[in-house]
């Protein structure tokens, strides 16, 4: 009996000295976090500074993550903790990633095939291109066109794990209500052939209804018009019918630009009324004015957390205003150099627009590429648009060119060096029925992306967006015609 007694004793020692030493049965420590292999190093030490030895738990919890491609895909005591986005160069000129397998998007030799990588989206940048995935474009989609990285707390009290990452992971991801999107678009003139043409079919919204829609679903829609309305308006002037206002109204304008050379060829008079129609439609202005003064204003946007201040300089063959006349604003160094140093100083993003001389290389009915190339006009383009980076600005843009050109990253910036035709009625030339839209992406100051979007119209003048296949030969073209130097 005592021996069997002494037995059960050291077997009841021994059960209980292994619990003490394991930290087990009723010596087990609570609150004990342990951590899966699925986590990231940023992830994993992100946690660790979460749940740190300060921190007491009640129960277990074992955190593991996995990739989704949607965010509503998310279980019990799941989170989502962040997204990942697919990148390419930004002269690269592909578009989408396609796959089956989401963890294939992050195997090396896949990546470096497709020529691509995937980026936190919080450190999403402009230098390089978003691509879509699976045909889903992040920045306009916020639930698709990202890998989300949710994160699974696997415990029996979700609600103390809740308290800690509250405010801390899963709520910091850009959304609609927080990505201010604006579109810059090119030389809109509606007048000659869109005047006769607007006699024929009788309503200016006919001009915008393919492309409307897309461009009123911006924020902020810019275009830059040079053609005032007037009821001198005939198929042989550029002078708009005041009917055109529906055109404008029907892409959603929100900024126009009157840096163009021609807002004056139907007469002041003519052209203050038209400023006149902006104001009272609730398009603000930019780059002209019924006075010098006015002229000079820059344009200061701010919303959703972000502010741009928009200067836009006439330096072309004429149409700036002479003191008190209405016309454009005549580029003046040191007013730029003034203007751009205020903006900067506020920490605006600064996007500089350029009336500047125009590349002719009109070839009826045959493709040509001479005003692809920054450089093809008087003066000397690339340096002139290069200065204004170098003086502060964080883009510019080149809003007098009829036909599409190049575009480069240079400096701390980005130059589009011209956008095209949105609206006229230059449709016998191949380049002159083109524009690009630039598709701005802003995230709490940040530019985060510009999707470059080409557009087409034909001989009825009914801008429309450029097929896929079409836009991918076209931007590529334009992209091998970047300055080398």
């Amino acid at each position: 009996m005592i021996g069997t007694f002494v037995l059960i004793l050291v077997g009841v020692g021994v059960f209980f000295g292994m619990q003490f030493v394991t930290k087990t049965g009723v010596f087990k420590v609570p609150g004990v976090v342990y951590y899966g292999e699925g986590l990231s190093d940023e992830e994993f030490w992100s946690l660790k500074g979460i749940f740190n030895e300060n921190v007491k738990l009640d129960s277990d919890v074992a955190i593991s993550a996995r990739n989704s491609l949607t965010p509503a895909d998310i279980g019990e005591n799941e989170v989502v903790y962040g997204a990942l986005v697919p990148v390419a160069d930004f002269y690269s000129t592909a578009t989408d990633i396609q796959v089956d397998d989401v963890n294939n998007l992050f195997v090396d030799a896949y990546m470096n095939e497709a020529g691509f990588e995937m980026v936190n989206v919080d450190k999403l940048d402009f230098r390089k291109k978003l691509l879509s995935l699976n045909g889903e474009y992040y920045l306009d989609k916020f639930n698709a066109g990202a890998v989300f990285r949710i994160i699974k707390f696997d415990t029996r009290n979700f609600d103390e794990i809740k308290k800690l990452i509250d405010g801390k992971i899963g709520e910091t991801l850009p959304e609609e209500a927080t990505v201010l999107t604006m579109a810059q678009t090119g030389v809109t003139a509606l007048s000659r052939g869109m005047n006769a043409k607007l006699n024929e079919v009788g309503d200016a919204k006919y001009f915008a209804e393919k492309i409307g829609w897309y461009l009123s679903d911006f924020d902020i829609t810019h275009t830059s018009n040079e053609s005032s309305f007037s009821e001198m308006a005939t198929a042989d002037n550029i002078c708009s019918d005041p009917r055109f206002i529906d055109t404008l109204l029907g892409i959603g304008l929100d900024v126009v630009e009157l840096t163009g050379n021609h807002n004056t060829d139907c007469g002041g008079e003519a052209a203050a009324a038209t400023i006149d129609t902006y104001v009272d439609n609730g398009i603000k202005i930019v780059g002209g004015g019924k006075n010098a003064t006015g002229a000079a204003k820059p344009l200061e946007l701010s919303e959703k957390g972000t502010n741009i201040t928009m200067l836009a300089y006439n330096l072309s063959t004429g149409g700036a205003t002479l003191g008190e006349t209405p016309g454009a604003n005549q580029y003046v160094e040191e007013n730029a150099v003034a203007e751009i140093g205020a903006a900067k100083e506020r920490g605006d993003f600064v996007i500089i627009d350029v009336q500047y001389y125009e590349c002719s290389a009109y070839v009826s009915e045959t493709e040509d590429a001479t005003c692809d190339y920054p450089g093809n006009t008087p003066g000397d383009e690339v340096g002139f648009f290069r200065h204004l980076i170098d003086l502060g600005a964080d883009m510019v843009v080149g809003t007098s060119a009829h036909q599409p050109q190049s575009y480069e990253l240079y400096g701390n910036g980005v130059i589009y060096y011209g956008l095209g035709n949105l609206f006229f009625d230059q449709a016998w030339w191949p380049g002159t029925s083109r524009s690009l839209v630039l598709a701005h992406y802003f995230y709490k100051g940040k530019l985060l992306q510009t999707l470059v979007v080409p557009t087409v119209y034909d001989a009825n003048y009914q801008t429309d967006l450029m097929d896929a296949e079409t836009a991918k030969w076209y931007l590529g073209r334009l992209i091998g015609a970047r300055p080398q130097s």
